[in-house]
């Protein structure tokens, strides 16, 4: 095994190029998911692949599955994986380092000429981010049985556009069911998004699970009047009935400190402008704990909380929780399998559970699944700065190429 070296030049070189599709001025990457954007990487992805002899399949979500095969084509596939798609302020290794990795490993195997029992499938995700069709991870979720394909078709992004059209638009809704097969194993790399590696000087997480997380929708409804003849005391002020609420979010997660999450991350403001008292206010919350128990505390002092605010404030307020991820637990022979790769490579790794929520969470319910995580300098994600080195990338490839040859033994 350790004979097998992943090519970090190439791998840096993978990222860099793709950094393109979509790429902004300050560095970063804004390539939202099923646009033209996102189209041109995934065309790339699938030239890539194919140059080294993988077939590639697309399912009805526009999940694709790049797959090598091995010496028993009866045995289930060993897959890995992670997505294209970007925030709309996006960095350049968010996801898709989890991809190119897996191209990477690809591309080691078959330089050294290396083939696995198993064949071996290399995914990427569609809609991970959730940051243009909402929730995120649909479309692994999907696979996993915890949404219909109609359900993800049917989804509208804020501008109404559905998502079925929108992936017929990039020529990638496939004729494959969007069901999981039979898989032998699931690892995903991903940079941290967070700053604990880099704080404890670490270059490898063994991920062993990721927190439990629920997203909700509210709309605040008061009355609009004029802002210079409408008195105070006789207003119904939606904007500043959710900013109230806003602060009541962060007060919550707060007092369930130091785990506990809880942000605001998206507000729309009618009718918007500067002397109108707001009628109507929208806006989403995501809270966030690695116990299930907690965060239902949590959502229950926030409906109290809101509930309390707008019979003061006088607004009504509507709230719909759109997305429930319970906490996950990793594959326990899978997180050793991390570690004893990583040791292997020269590298002392750490247990680490996830704050984000990624694709493996749900491929957890169907296989036996783990995480790599490498650092990013100051723990910074979601965000154009976002970076790491070329030695960290090609340090999670190598953990993720010994995990997954440990796998071909073991499962």
């Amino acid at each position: 095994m350790s004979n097998i070296r992943i090519d970090g030049a190439a791998l840096w070189s993978d990222l860099m190029e793709t950094a393109r599709f979509g790429g902004t001025e300050k560095g970063g990457i804004k390539r939202l998911t099923l646009t033209e954007e996102d189209r041109q990487v995934r065309d790339w992805f699938a030239a890539a692949c194919t140059r080294l002899g993988c077939t590639i399949t697309v399912d009805a979500l526009g999940n694709m599955f790049a797959r090598r095969a091995g010496l028993d084509e009866s045995l289930p596939p060993l897959t890995m994986g992670s997505h294209l798609d970007t925030q709309p302020t996006g960095g350049k290794f968010d996801g898709i380092l989890g991809v190119l990795g897996g191209l990477a490993v690809l591309r080691a195997l078959d330089e050294s000429g290396h083939v696995t029992r198993h064949p071996i499938e290399l995914i990427n995700w569609t809609n991970e981010e959730g940051s243009r069709f909402s929730p995120p991870m649909m479309c692994s979720g999907a696979y996993a049985g915890a949404f219909t394909e109609q359900e993800v078709l049917d989804k509208q992004d804020r501008a109404g556009i559905r998502f079925g059209d929108a992936l017929d638009a990039i020529g990638y809704r496939g004729e494959k069911p969007c069901r999981a097969s039979p898989v032998a194993a699931y690892f995903e790399l991903h940079i941290e998004q967070g700053p604990i590696l880099e704080v404890e000087n670490r270059v490898i997480g063994a991920v062993t699970g990721v927190q439990g997380m629920r997203w909700y929708e509210v709309t605040i409804t008061g009355k609009d009047a004029h802002a210079g003849s409408t008195p105070m005391t006789l207003r119904s002020d939606a904007l500043l009935a959710a900013a109230t609420m806003i602060g009541a979010i962060s007060d919550i997660a707060r007092s369930h400190a130091p785990q506990a999450l809880g942000t605001v991350g998206l507000i729309e403001n009618r009718p918007n402008s500067s002397n109108v008292v707001p009628s109507e206010t929208f806006f989403t919350v995501d809270l966030r704990h690695p116990d299930d128990a907690i965060v239902a505390l949590m959502e229950q002092e926030m409906e109290a909380r809101f509930r309390a605010i707008a019979e003061t404030m006088e607004v009504t307020q509507a709230m719909r929780k759109i997305w429930d991820a319970p906490a996950v637990p990793f594959d326990p022979r899978c997180v050793v399998m991390v570690s004893e790769a990583a040791s292997e490579a020269g590298f002392e790794s750490m247990k680490i559970v996830s704050g984000p929520g990624h694709d493996a969470a749900y491929m957890a319910r169907v296989a036996p699944t783990a995480m790599i995580f490498v650092p990013c300098r100051d723990g910074l994600s979601h965000n154009e700065s976002e970076s790491i080195t070329e030695a960290e990338a090609e340090a999670g490839a190598n953990v993720l190429l010994g995990a997954l040859l440990r796998a071909d033994s073991a499962f």
